[in-house]
C-alpha cells in the first residue's frame, strides 16, 4: 500500500486518530517544500496555512483537523500552504477518516491537489478578460452559426448595442443588407482555420448609421483543438479615411499651387523683361515682385488647426496694403507717409496675388519717381464701396513735380490688362495731377473673396 501511495502524482499523507502525521509521499514533500517529522507534526506538513482570502489558518483548524474532529469526509475544501521560502501553493484538500473494525477512529488519509496551474490559468483568463473589456477597440465573439457570444464595452461604444442587446443575436444585425454575403464567406474561412487581418468593410450601428471599420478575425478552438467560433476585433477607421482624403486633397492642392506658382513666375519674368533695359534691372524687378508675392502669400497661411480644412485662407485688403508698403514708411503710424481710409474688405484666392502685384507696382513707382521718393511726400489710399464694386484710389502728394506720362507697354499696364480687367472684372485709370499721381482701381466686389482656379 505504501508503494502505491508513493507512486501517486498527488500529495498523499496519513495521520493517527490524534492528528499526528504517520506517512507522506514525495508529492506531499514537493507541495509543502519541507519534510515534516513523523509522529510529531500535526494535521498538515506545511510550514504555514492560509484560507484562500489570505487569512491565517491554524493547523488545528485545517480540513484534516476538521475531518478528524467531526469524523466526516470532506471533499475539495480550498486552502493555501506556505513553504519555508515564502512560496504559497493553493490546493484542494480531500481528508477521509479511517475507522477500525470496531468502529473506532483509527486515523485519516488526505489527498492535496495542487491548484497552482489552475490559478495561473484563471489569472491569465482574468487578465485577458480585463484587457478585452478595457480595450478601445470593439471585441466580440460568435459561434459557427454567426450568433454573438461575447461583447465588450468597445463594441458597445462602436455599434451602440449593450451586451444584453447583442449577445445571443445574429451578427448579421451589424451588417448592411447589401453585404450579407460577406458573413457566409467569413464563416467559411473560419471553419477552414484561416485568419483574416485588416479586412476593411462597412457595418451598421444601432441608430442605423454606417461606419467604416477594419476587422481582424481569428478562429476560436476548444480544448480538443476543434474550431467552435470566431473572435473579431473591429476598429473604427472613419478618421483614418478622412485623414487620407484630406491628405489626397492637400497633395492635389499643392500640385495646383506649384503649377500656378510656376505659371505666375513665368508671367512676371516675361512681363518684366518687356520693360527692363538691363539684366541687372530685370533681376532687381523680378526679385522685388517675387518678394512682394511671398509676403502676400504668407498672409494666407492658416494659423490655427481649425483652418486645416480650408484650401485658402482669406486676409484683408488693409493688412495686405500694410505688408506691401511697410518698407516705404508703413501704414497708419504717427506721421505715417501712407494712410488708408474707408472700409476694410476680405480678399482671398487669386485676388491676393493680383492686389499684391498691383500695390507693389504702385509703391515701387512712387518710391522711384513719385511721392515716396522724397521725405515730405505721402500717399492717401481711399477705399469706397460703390454698389457691387469696390473702388480703391491711390493719391500721391508732396512729391516732385509731375509731368503727364504713361507707362505704355510697361509692367503696370500689362498687369492691369491681365488681372484687373480679366480676373477681377474691373478697370484701372491714372490721372497725373500737378500735386501727384492719382490711380483709381475699381473691381467687382464678388471677385475679391471667391476661390478661383488659376489654371
Amino acid at each position: 500500500m505504501q508503494n502505491i501511495l508513493e507512486a501517486l502524482p498527488e500529495a498523499i499523507y496519513t495521520t493517527d486518530a490524534s492528528g499526528l502525521i504517520t506517512f507522506y509521499n514525495k508529492a506531499a514533500v514537493e507541495l509543502w517544500g519541507t519534510s515534516p517529522e513523523l509522529g510529531k507534526s500535526e494535521f498538515c506538513g506545511s510550514w504555514k496555512l492560509y484560507w484562500p482570502d489570505g487569512t491565517p489558518l491554524p493547523h488545528d483548524g485545517c480540513p484534516m483537523a476538521t475531518a478528524l474532529k467531526e469524523k466526516r469526509v470532506i471533499r475539495g475544501m480550498e486552502a493555501v500552504a506556505e513553504r519555508p521560502d515564502g512560496t504559497r501553493i493553493p490546493f484542494l484538500a480531500f481528508p477521509t477518516p479511517i475507522f477500525a473494525a470496531d468502529g473506532s477512529l483509527a486515523g485519516a488519509v488526505n489527498m492535496l491537489v495542487d491548484l497552482t496551474d489552475r490559478t495561473i490559468a484563471d489569472e491569465t483568463v482574468q487578465r485577458y478578460a480585463a484587457i478585452v473589456e478595457s480595450s478601445d477597440d470593439a471585441i466580440l465573439a460568435k459561434d459557427l452559426n454567426g450568433i454573438i457570444t461575447n461583447w465588450n464595452r468597445g463594441a458597445e461604444r462602436l455599434f451602440g448595442y449593450t451586451a444584453d442587446e447583442a449577445i445571443g443575436k445574429p451578427v448579421l444585425m451589424l451588417i448592411p443588407l447589401d453585404r450579407h454575403s460577406e458573413e457566409a464567406t467569413i464563416l467559411s474561412r473560419i471553419r477552414n482555420g484561416e485568419r483574416m487581418d485588416h479586412y476593411e468593410t462597412i457595418r451598421r450601428r444601432k441608430d442605423g448609421s454606417l461606419i467604416e471599420i477594419s476587422l481582424s478575425i481569428s478562429p476560436i478552438r476548444n480544448r480538443h483543438g476543434r474550431i467552435v467560433g470566431a473572435a473579431k476585433i473591429a476598429r473604427d477607421i472613419t478618421e483614418r479615411r478622412r485623414a487620407e482624403e484630406q491628405q489626397h486633397l492637400l497633395i492635389r492642392e499643392m500640385d495646383h499651387r506649384v503649377k500656378n506658382l510656376f505659371t505666375l513666375t513665368f508671367s512676371i519674368l516675361t512681363l518684366s523683361a518687356r520693360s527692363a533695359t538691363t539684366s541687372e534691372e530685370l533681376a532687381a524687378a523680378v526679385s522685388a515682385r517675387l518678394i512682394a508675392l511671398a509676403q502676400a502669400h504668407a498672409l494666407t497661411i492658416p494659423r490655427t488647426s481649425e483652418a486645416a480644412g480650408r484650401n485658402e485662407q482669406a486676409t484683408t485688403l488693409r493688412t495686405l496694403i500694410q505688408t506691401i508698403v511697410a518698407p516705404y514708411g508703413g501704414v497708419d503710424r504717427s506721421q505715417s507717409r501712407v494712410v488708408v481710409t474707408g472700409p476694410d474688405i476680405a480678399i482671398a484666392g487669386g485676388a491676393v496675388t493680383s492686389f499684391a502685384l498691383l500695390l507693389h507696382e504702385f509703391a515701387t513707382n512712387a518710391a522711384k519717381y513719385g511721392a515716396l521718393s522724397v521725405q515730405e511726400g505721402r500717399v492717401d489710399i481711399s477705399c469706397v464701396d460703390v454698389g457691387d464694386h469696390f473702388v480703391l484710389t491711390w493719391s500721391e502728394s508732396g512729391g516732385p513735380p509731375v509731368d503727364r506720362q504713361t507707362d505704355g507697354a510697361g509692367f503696370g499696364t500689362l498687369l492691369a490688362k491681365a488681372t484687373v480687367r480679366g480676373q477681377l472684372g474691373g478697370a484701372i485709370s491714372r490721372d497725373w495731377k500737378p500735386e501727384g499721381l492719382s490711380i483709381r482701381l475699381m473691381v467687382a466686389r464678388d471677385n475679391l473673396s471667391v476661390q478661383r482656379s488659376e489654371d
